[in-house]
């Protein structure tokens, strides 16, 4: 790498990791009362997993669509577009539970979704401006970010529970903060120059690799060797992920009936454990390689889920969840580096757009039967399954040949 391209790598890591903090504020919003919202403006319990489900769902879709954009026109201009969606999405959700309007919630849930869609695009940048035996590690630096916001966001959200009853009007204030703070994300991204793409490209020539032809069809990346292993684990990593955090707000007031203000302390202990470690997490799966880092993250997911079904207290459930970061975070990062490794400059987006289309999908499923089962036979039925989600694709990751380490691929 030359001395030129690295204060710019510098400074575009720091801002895309600034840019990871704030999103994350708005994030731990949607995941704290997304589903409580969704049950006090339309009245429906039994229905709880589906405002995740719809953002979810309209997250899967948009990835596909937004990694292949990334590909011809560059990550900033996607980043941007969707920054003002989840901008978009959360004053929506602000006058949903202002006026009742379902139709408004709907359509906030789905440009939530477009929001969340685009800003985990943000790996793809990051991606783009390391080495493979250096890439986990630029990977984790800009995941760094969301350290502070996991700070930040019960800093800002809680005051605005404390001491006050479940009610929709309660949720109109912290939709509107989540629509504005969304909007300095966007402002923050608009700084990143050059596109993170070009300078993929620039390292690839400074490395001797030839400027990248066209893509190759999606099908014949998926047959590369290290791909799907890859992807199950991403998969399953992130479905449970997001699922478990988007119903832990119900279970947590309407089942344990705590406080509303206490679901912000145990979603900012999972924020934190999914970035607090990233550092150190970069640095290990750079060292021992993608597919112990893959089977750790998913063990520790498994048993930190499997745990729920036991405890009550706000202190338990909140290291649980932490638990529950760090193994999502060892085994989100190994994947995404692998599949980044595995797929040029003009390929990544699109490649990482597909894998976030089926995990979302797999998600919002995951949430409506969650939900259902939460709702039906309670909180075990939720972790039980979830634990088996997760840890079932580990026999079949480390009975396949093992993943080539960065510093081989490099």
């Amino acid at each position: 790498m030359t001395t030129d391209l690295a204060p710019v790598i510098r400074r575009n890591t720091l801002l895309l990791s600034t840019t990871s903090a704030v999103n994350s504020v708005v994030l731990q919003l949607a995941a704290a009362v997304s589903t409580l919202t969704f049950v006090l403006v339309t009245g429906h319990a039994g229905l709880l997993g589906l405002g995740p489900a719809i953002f979810l769902t309209s997250s899967g879709v948009t990835a596909v669509i937004a990694g292949r954009t990334m590909d011809r026109h560059g990550r900033r201009p996607v980043l941007v577009v969707g920054f003002v969606a989840l901008s978009s999405g959360c004053a929506l959700n602000a006058l949903a539970t202002r006026t009742s309007s379902v139709p408004a919630l709907l359509a906030g849930l789905v440009l939530i979704g477009v929001g969340m869609a685009t800003s985990l695009l943000i790996r793809t940048a990051a991606g783009d401006m390391y080495t493979p035996e250096r890439r986990a590690r630029g990977i984790s630096y800009v995941l760094f970010g969301s350290v502070f916001g996991a700070i930040l966001g019960p800093a800002v959200f809680s005051p605005m529970f404390a001491g006050k009853q479940v009610d929709p009007d309660v949720l109109t204030v912290p939709w509107l903060a989540a629509s504005a703070i969304a909007l300095v994300a966007m402002a923050i991204v608009m700084l990143v120059r050059p596109d993170t793409r070009e300078i993929a490209i620039q390292i690839g020539a400074e490395q001797g690799a030839p400027p990248p032809a066209a893509a190759a069809p999606l099908a014949e990346i998926l047959r590369r060797p290290g791909v799907l292993p890859a992807m199950a684990a991403s998969l399953a990593s992130f479905a449970v992920m997001v699922s478990v955090m988007n119903l832990s707000g119900y279970v947590v007031v309407q089942v344990h009936h705590h406080a509303q203000d206490a679901v912000f302390p145990i979603i900012g202990a999972h924020v934190l454990g999914m970035y607090a470690l990233v550092m150190v997490v970069g640095t290990l799966i750079d060292r021992i390689g993608r597919t112990p880092a893959l089977a750790i993250g998913l063990l520790m997911m498994g048993a930190s889920v499997l745990s729920l079904q036991w405890v009550q207290g706000v202190p338990a459930t909140a290291v649980l969840l932490f638990g529950l970061g760090i193994g999502w975070n060892i085994s989100f990062v190994a994947a995404t580096a692998q599949l980044a490794d595995l797929s040029s400059a003009l390929e990544r987006g699109k490649l990482l757009g597909f894998n976030d289309l089926i995990a979302s999908l797999l998600g919002a499923s995951m949430a409506l039967v969650g939900g259902y089962g939460l709702e039906t036979s309670g909180v075990g039925a939720l972790a039980v399954g979830a634990a088996v989600v997760v840890v079932s694709p580990v026999a079949w990751i480390l009975w396949r040949e093992q993943l080539p380490t960065a510093s081989s691929e490099a």
